[in-house]
């Protein structure tokens, strides 16, 4: 186990607009929308970057297996998976990281890309209901730039906490590994949504528990991208018991 300020490198600027900048880290024009539609994008992206912010600042994170997601050698770049439901403790560790992840091509989705520029992220937009082929080449562009990736890997609407292939496709394509991740809060709220969406205490202990990189052939077949992805599925639900027994112990 080590601590945060041991577990982090640097933070890059917090900035969506800089010089050089790829499009994926600024903000989208909003054209499209109606003059409503417009303001509640605004308004709801910077809600919820205050909120989690808000929040996040008053944590206090353990980080179990830093060494999957940052090996000393800098061998590869990682496809960093998690459930949906751990989205606030997700996105503020990992923030202003020049990490990309996916959103919906949708209204929810451009209110939930800019909360995430907001915090240094990019947007490939698409979904795995909507522009997924198109968000994965986006995404494999940017790793070849250097900057790592991240899936809500049961979102956008579930089944919650089963993982779907996008993360499987990325790294057979990228030839990146997966590096399956579990988030916990010593105490939380859960909503009543699908994923049973989870909001952190203030002022409350949490977990990230980063499991060992699992890579995907460039060749593999169909029956091998399932295979992969039951393994996945596998270490992600035991990064869950393990966050269960530490919350209760």
């Amino acid at each position: 186990m080590i601590p945060l300020s041991a577990s982090r490198p640097p933070l890059l600027p917090a900035s969506t607009s800089s010089p050089g900048r790829d499009k994926a880290f600024s903000f989208a024009p909003l054209d499209a929308y109606p003059w409503k539609k417009r303001l509640i994008i605004r308004l709801a992206g910077f809600a919820f970057y205050w909120l989690i912010n808000l929040i996040g600042r008053t944590l206090r994170f353990e980080v179990v297996g830093w060494h999957n997601w940052e090996p000393p050698d800098r061998s590869y770049t990682p496809i960093s998976v998690f459930w949906h439901d751990s989205i606030v403790l997700g996105t503020y560790y990992w923030r202003r990281r020049d990490i990309v992840v996916m959103t919906s091509q949708s209204f929810d989705g451009e209110y939930i890309a800019r909360f995430i520029q907001r915090f240094g992220y990019g947007a490939a937009r698409g979904s795995s209901t909507r522009g997924a082929v198109g968000a994965v080449i986006e995404m494999v562009r940017l790793m070849r730039q250097g900057r790592g990736v991240a899936f809500t890997i049961d979102g956008p609407k579930g089944p919650r906490r089963e993982a779907k292939l996008g993360a499987v496709l990325l790294a057979k394509k990228s030839g990146q590994p997966m590096i399956p991740v579990g988030l916990a809060a010593k105490r939380r709220r859960e909503l009543k949504s699908w994923d049973r969406f989870q909001i952190p205490g203030l002022f409350t202990r949490a977990r990230l528990d980063v499991g060992a990189p699992i890579f995907v052939p460039s060749d593999a077949t169909d029956e091998q991208l399932e295979a992969k992805r039951l393994e996945l599925q596998n270490a992600l639900e035991e990064l869950d018991r393990r966050g269960d027994a530490w919350r209760n112990a």
